[in-house]
């Protein structure tokens, strides 16, 4: 299949370099930088370069605030018959710009960032993939994550964006508020190394998308849970309740299993 990725960010490069085996790639990045030296990887210059290759399927790996902005800068360069894909990590208004684009497409999120993942390793990572997506594209990636050894789900648009608020927007805003109770000093302990050295990973990450993540529509319920449970433990420990301190305990250990 001939296959244009756009976007030669982590996942980008990564997905590129484990298609290509299979599959004439080319890419294209806006930031010509990031493509300089790169031999092979067949290197586009621009969207009317992206046309002039006739991709069978488009892969946007951009960040996740540009995605539809590159799209929309691209498809009118495209065959009718080029299948447009996205990886985004949230899918927000990705859903509705694919029913007006008039295209094929597929949707999917690879669920492990190279930040944390060992890459050369995947095999107890997760993938998942869009059930609204072209069968051709969905089977196209379905084989490439199982190639790597992933646990593949399929979930719609919605479940997945309500998934993500449940598995990213609850670990980035424990990992968020700790950064944020910090200051300069080191102090010793397993714990507390262990919580900064998370944070440091999470905060590694592009700007725009802890902002995305954290922007989910559907963020504003679990932080509202967050709170909840702040509260509480704010009034057990204002009470010095050994009682409730207890019964609140026991339930997170319920929640751990």
């Amino acid at each position: 299949m001939k296959i244009a990725v756009i976007g030669f960010g982590k996942m980008g490069s990564w997905l590129a370099k484990g298609i290509v085996a299979d599959n004439e790639v080319a890419i294209y990045d806006i930031d010509s930088a990031k493509t300089r030296g790169i031999t092979q990887l067949k290197v586009l210059s621009g969207p009317m370069d992206i046309g002039a290759f006739r991709p069978e399927m488009l892969i946007n790996a951009v960040n996740i605030q540009n995605i539809i902005s590159a799209f929309e800068s691209i498809v009118k360069y495209l065959p009718r018959d080029c299948i447009i894909s996205d990886v985004a990590s949230i899918k927000g208004e990705l859903p509705r710009y694919y029913q007006k684009s008039g295209f094929r497409f597929a949707s999917v999120h690879p669920m492990f960032g190279p930040t944390f993942a060992k890459m050369d390793s995947l095999k107890d990572e997760n993938a998942i993939i869009i059930s609204e997506s072209d069968k051709t594209a969905a089977d196209f990636f379905r084989t490439f994550f199982k190639k790597h050894g992933l646990n593949i789900s399929d979930y719609s648009f919605e479940e997945h964006d309500k998934l993500m608020a449940y598995s990213l927007t609850l670990p980035f805003t424990a990992s968020i508020v700790f950064a944020a109770c910090l200051n300069r000093s080191t102090v010793p302990g397993t714990t507390f190394a262990r919580h900064r050295s998370i944070a440091r990973g999470l905060l590694s990450e592009d700007d725009f998308l802890l902002a995305e993540v954290l922007f989910n529509t559907y963020s504003l319920t679990q932080l509202e849970k967050i709170n909840s449970r702040l509260e509480l433990l704010k009034h057990i420990i204002k009470a010095r309740d050994y009682e409730e301190a207890q019964k609140f305990f026991a339930k997170l250990r319920e929640n751990l299993v």
